[in-house]
């Protein structure tokens, strides 16, 4: 893969080839289930799409202050400007200045 997602066609695409490959090897004696998927949503948001595609969710924004203290945020995601991280915590937005931004994170808080 080049880096782009991985659909549902390229899991099927895989999945013949593997399960004729595994039939033809005969290393599994009894029945078993194939299941080929992608590796699913990273936890740590990145990219632009990353940032559109989980606007509204629950995240963690873990930042640091002037004083250099981590300090971790949770709440729903609004957006990603070019200066900062909006985060709605209780219906507040709080704006989160991008350069002091450490990572931001998917949660289910």
């Amino acid at each position: 893969m080049d880096g782009e997602d991985v659909s549902l066609d390229d899991c099927a695409r895989l999945s013949k080839p593997m399960g004729e490959a595994i039939e033809t090897s005969q290393l599994i004696d009894g029945p078993y289930v194939l299941e080929i998927s992608s590796p699913g949503v990273s936890e740590e948001l990145l990219t632009d799409k990353d940032f559109k595609t989980f606007r509204g969710f629950p995240v963690e924004v873990i930042s640091t202050n002037k004083q250099n203290s981590e300090i971790r945020e949770i709440g729903l995601l609004k957006e990603r400007s070019k200066d900062h991280v909006h985060l709605n915590i209780k219906g507040k937005i709080n704006r989160i200045p991008r350069d002091n931004v450490l990572r931001v994170l998917l949660t289910t808080q």
